[in-house]
């Protein structure tokens, strides 16, 4: 690919390694992250391609309008937004900056970014976004005993990164512009251990093989590409039923309700 990228969340993990990937094939990239000195590790690191880096909190719309105005007229022709937060944490328990940190960076930062960049691509013809949330994005329905950890903010913000993506890909996919949401499951980064998780015995797939799966789902045409799973037609299957449901109702009142 060439043409210039945007990635976010690019000083580690999953962005980095799309970052990576992307300089290797010679495309241009604006790299956002919150850390300088693993920016500039990458900028060293490719010297033969063009690197604008960008330190900002995403979490905040101060740091969101900051790489708005990075990017500026720049045509870009792929977008990643990849930047990430975790804390797991029961409902009432998660403190207010954090519930606002979660919703900022996986929420409101990719929205106004995609915003941002979207129109352009319209108006080329062409463009690629990537949306990275992950298979928690299904878990609603699970109990507590299934999931073992109490994170309704977190699943919630992967859900709703899932159904922009899916919903983003229909009206911007006639122009041109593809869409794709991410779901990998543990991924092999710093993710949880920032949280003060210990997942280091636990089965992880590579930040490489998550990217691999992204490209490739490219080429496959895929809106939703989950990295780790195997039967494709499982994941057709909730879009059906999801389908299904909505194309169900009614505007008499379901006979269950009735007294």
């Amino acid at each position: 690919m060439t043409g210039l990228a945007v990635v976010t969340g690019a000083s580690s993990g999953i962005g980095r390694e799309y970052a990576r990937r992307l300089a290797a094939q010679g495309t241009d990239l604006i790299a956002v992250g919150r850390r300088q000195e693993r920016l500039d590790d990458f900028t060293s690191e490719f010297p033969e391609v063009r690197v604008q880096t960008v330190v900002a909190d995403l979490s905040t719309p101060e740091g969101i309008h900051e790489v708005i105005a990075a990017v500026g007229d720049q045509e870009v022709s792929l977008l990643v937004n990849n930047a990430g937060v975790a804390h797991y944490k029961a409902f009432i328990e998660l403190p207010e900056e954090q519930a606002a940190e979660l919703v900022g960076v996986k929420v409101l930062a990719p929205t106004l970014l995609t915003r941002a960049i979207a129109p352009g691509m319209v108006r080329r013809g062409t463009g690629q976004i990537v949306n990275v949330a992950g298979m928690i994005a299904f878990s609603g329905p699970a109990s507590l005993e299934q999931v073992g950890l109490r994170r309704a903010v977190y699943a919630s913000t992967l859900a709703y990164t899932l159904a922009l993506s899916q919903t983003l890909h229909a009206e911007l996919s006639p122009n041109g512009v593809r869409v794709q949401a991410l779901l990998p499951g543990v991924v092999a980064t710093e993710f949880h251990e920032r949280q003060g998780m210990d997942l280091s015995a636990a089965p992880r797939m590579s930040a490489a093989d998550v990217v691999t799966a992204s490209l490739r789902g490219f080429d496959l045409g895929e809106t939703v590409t989950a990295p780790g799973v195997e039967r494709a037609d499982l994941l057709q299957e909730v879009f059906t039923a999801d389908l299904a449901a909505f194309g169900g109702q009614s505007p008499e009142l379901a006979s269950r309700y009735r007294s």
